[in-house]
């Protein structure tokens, strides 16, 4: 941090890169100022391009700044980005600290560890906006790159790291209008947007002065149109069925035995039954409609393979004359022939009306830490997070679940984050999607409201209902256009009666995934690339060193 080159940056880039991280973590749940979002990134972008004294002054003694060299540009996005996620991410110290038997030191520990992995992509973004500016005061190569960088960089933190929590365009999730370009483009087509807006913003601080007004007043002009989508309602959603979501709450470090076991699986099937009956049912719906009902992921060790759990849930199904999804933990001996019997799945069983275990979906995505143990013999410290960790093992498939000709596209907690899998379902014929979760892990943070956007998200873009059924909420119902047309109070043992429809159109994004963030990524690339070029003509000064 004493180094000549840090020494060099001017303290007013330090000032933007905080006021920067601080915009940002606004943005998101729990604070959820959205409008923010439109300005957020501008200082960051102003410090990059105006950070370092130019040797010169310009008119009445002002310090003349360029903009950061490579590592210049790194260190402010890399402490910007580290910022952000502890901001927004901080709910990682309580999980691991409560749930995963870490000391709170090593557990702040966990946290730093994982805002300094993390914020490399912030980092990155900041290195290659430098490579986009190269030597020189015109600034114009880099703020057109700008949006484009961003984009590529959200594309390499899904699928390098697979931790894509909070995409910028999942800020916007409430703006009808704006939200509807997800369908052609995944989220990363808003997240463009915003950061297409900021760069305009951040153009009239490193303009002329004498244009800066005018630049300002209509980038802030059409910061507010696209801000006021959140006026323009949808139209009502049109329904033909009704689930019965369940949210068990069961506490997440609850202590087992077979009393208990027994107990809670009793009440749960009860509230089920009762809350299923036709009295239970809304207006406007047939008495007895109840044709799908959902159990979320649960902490409680309800086996696939265990009859004490099995029959339970059989007669539940035949007593409802409903189909039953519900999260439980399956093993290989159970519906895969072949694999080994020692395997256990993170999954969501599908159990007919008669009582038959028809179908079973196994996670996919697993969470690190969580659901396995990435190289234990490093991160053996971490182990505590779940008594499973590491025993898990992720499924093979994606493929819809057949529930009597309506099929479902089951997916479980954090997969719900990955814009391109959940295409996948509906790509693959999903008519509805339904999402089992356990958010008892986050306790009261922000993060619970967090991937409830993300999964609305999700909605938006493949056009489809989503179910979404959590342990300890928020439980909704959620419609093509990310709206919770039903919902349950967090934190309670209650059944939630949704309303959904089923749907076999595909959008664009569906049929094409993540084309838009790949196109971003080349353009990033081609422009990278003519600016090496360029500068390096003869009589052209190259300086990209650091």
């Amino acid at each position: 941090m004493l180094s000549f080159r840090v020494r060099q940056i001017h303290f007013s880039a330090w000032l933007l890169v905080l006021l920067s991280s601080l915009l940002q973590v606004l943005i998101f749940p729990l604070a959820g100022i959205y409008v923010l979002s439109w300005i957020a990134f501008a200082p960051l972008i102003v410090a990059l391009l105006r950070a370092r004294p130019a040797g010169a002054l310009e008119v009445q003694g002002v310090i003349n700044l360029e903009a950061a060299k490579p590592k210049q540009a790194f260190l402010l996005s890399y402490t910007c980005g580290i910022f952000w996620y502890a901001g927004t991410c901080y709910w990682i110290y309580d999980t691991m600290h409560q749930y995963g038997g870490l000391s709170a030191p090593l557990a702040m520990l966990a946290l730093f560890l994982f805002c300094l992995y993390l914020g490399l992509y912030h980092g990155l973004f900041g290195l290659l906006l430098s490579f986009a500016a190269g030597p020189g005061r015109d600034q114009r190569r880099a703020l057109v790159a700008a949006p484009f960088l961003w984009v590529a960089v959200e594309l390499a933190r899904t699928l390098i790291t697979g931790f894509p929590w909070n995409l910028l365009g999942t800020a916007q999730v409430d703006n009808i209008s704006l939200s509807r370009i997800t369908t052609w483009t995944g989220v990363y087509g808003v997240s463009f947007e915003i950061m297409l807006v900021n760069v305009a913003v951040a153009a009239a601080f490193l303009g002329p002065r004498k244009n800066r007004n005018t630049l300002l007043i209509a980038s802030l002009a059409a910061a507010a149109v696209l801000q006021a989508g959140r006026l323009i309602d949808a139209p009502a959603a049109q329904t033909d069925r009704t689930a019965l979501l369940v949210q068990e709450n069961i506490s997440v470090d609850a202590n087992w035995t077979r009393d208990s076991y027994e107990r809670t699986l009793r009440d749960l099937v009860d509230l089920t039954i009762k809350s299923a009956a036709p009295s239970s049912s809304p207006a406007g719906s047939k008495p007895g409609s109840i044709d799908l009902i959902v159990w979320p992921e649960s902490p409680a060790p309800f086996y696939t393979s265990d009859p004490l759990f099995r029959e339970p849930v059989s007669r539940m199904a035949q007593g409802t004359h409903a189909w039953v999804v519900t999260g439980a933990i399956g093993n290989s001996t159970a519906m895969q022939s072949g694999a080994p019997p020692s395997q256990v799945f993170n999954s969501a069983a599908l159990v007919s009306p008669s009582g038959e275990w028809t179908a079973r979906y196994d996670k996919v995505h697993l969470v690190p830490f969580g659901e396995y143990l990435p190289f234990p013999s490093l991160f053996a410290f971490a182990g505590g997070l779940t008594k499973e960790v590491g025993e898990f093992h992720a499924g093979a498939s994606r493929a819809p679940l057949d529930a009597g000709g309506t099929r479902l596209g089951v997916f479980i907690c954090y997969e719900s984050v990955f814009p391109a899998e959940v295409s996948h379902f509906a790509d693959q014929g999903a008519q509805v999607l339904v999402n089992l979760s356990n958010d008892g892990w986050y306790g009261d943070s922000g993060a619970y409201a967090q991937h409830l956007n993300q999964t609305r998200m999700r909605a938006i873009e493949n056009d489809r209902w989503i179910l979404s059924a959590t342990n300890t909420g928020v439980t909704a119902s959620i419609d093509p256009y990310g709206r919770t047309l039903s919902r349950l109070p967090r934190k309670e043992r209650a059944a939630l009666v949704a309303p959904y429809a089923l749907t076999s159109v595909t959008t664009f994004y569906t049929r094409h995934g993540d084309w838009f963030p790949w196109l971003c990524a080349i353009i990033s690339a081609g422009a990278l690339l003519t600016r090496f070029v360029h500068f390096r003509k003869p009589g052209k000064k190259a300086d990209a060193s650091s």
